[in-house]
């Protein structure tokens, strides 16, 4: 099978981004309804005791609707995201890669999806932004700063211009091109293995392993920039004069090195499924594409 350009790779991306939410936006909002649940009265029990019982009362009040609620913003922003990331990783593999007819390396694989991290970044660095600040204001007990994502852009943009919008976007690089490497990696590695170096086609279960741990190995790497991030991006305008460099002093200070994983296990728990899909849905529209121009070009 030849190799595919980027633009299949946008298009096949994209396909898996879709399937990314799908799988993982009820996880998603099992997540935000345990965040948010009201805090039980003394000797009263609480809304749900747990993941499973959250899902069930859900299902049971809701149907499998009740999941799937507020799903069509992510769609709409995911989607694209992963389109260009796969694209970039293809344009990266072109760039990178031993040449037509080679076998490509696992450093060839890395620095091409390091590449990839370059291109996500300048569309996810201002949606990062955007995102943590409207997500830590609600929790809050006073007014909302913000009301919703444009009118939080306008008023950064008020506030500093595009830098305070992008505010965080050498973090977002710092976590995005090490963890995008390694996205990549893992999965053609084990897909390598699992189709005996792409002389087979990889079968569903291969393709949900390997997808799965993908996502795995993309936050083990990516999890400490993230926080590191994320605390830059919310924090107040001149809190850390120096970027990522104060706020990882102030962290190892105060917190220690285990608050660069807090939050890692709902984090992993929700990007093996949501990356297994993603992949699936890559595959398949790889193959679809594969149809596609075996009937418009027959040989």
């Amino acid at each position: 099978m030849a190799e595919m350009g980027p633009f299949q790779y946008f298009i096949c991306g994209g396909f898996g981004g879709i399937c990314t939410v799908v799988v993982g936006h009820p996880l998603d909002t099992i997540k935000v309804r345990l965040q948010t649940m009201p805090v039980p009265k003394p000797g009263e029990k609480p809304l749900y005791s747990g993941t499973l019982d959250c899902f069930k009362t859900t299902i049971r009040n809701e149907g499998v609707r009740g999941l799937y609620k507020g799903m069509g913003a992510p769609l709409v922003g995911v989607a694209p995201i992963f389109a260009i990331s796969f694209m970039g990783y293809g344009l990266g593999k072109q760039m990178f890669g031993p040449g037509a007819g080679k076998q490509y390396s696992y450093l060839d694989y890395f620095v091409a999806g390091a590449f990839s991290g370059i291109f996500t970044t300048v569309v996810m660095a201002p949606g990062e932004r955007i995102k943590c600040l409207l997500q830590i204001q609600q929790g809050s007990a006073g007014p909302k700063l913000y009301n919703g994502p444009v009118d939080c852009a306008k008023k950064l943009y008020k506030e500093g211009g595009i830098r305070s919008i992008y505010r965080g976007s050498g973090a977002t690089l710092l976590r995005d091109i090490p963890a995008s490497g390694m996205y990549f990696l893992t999965y053609e590695a084990i897909k390598d293995y699992v189709t005996d170096g792409g002389k087979n086609s990889p079968s569903i279960l291969g393709t949900i392993f390997a997808g799965g741990a993908a996502g795995i190995a993309n936050w083990a790497v990516g999890m400490p920039p993230d926080v590191l991030k994320s605390r830059l991006q919310t924090a107040p305008e001149g809190t850390y004069p120096n970027g990522i460099r104060d706020v990882f002093r102030t962290l190892m200070k105060v917190e220690g090195p285990a608050a660069l994983y807090k939050g890692i296990t709902p984090v992993l728990l929700r990007a093996f499924p949501a990356n297994a899909a993603c992949f699936v849905g890559f595959e398949l529209c790889k193959t679809f594409l594969t149809y596609l121009s075996g009937e418009a070009n027959p040989v």
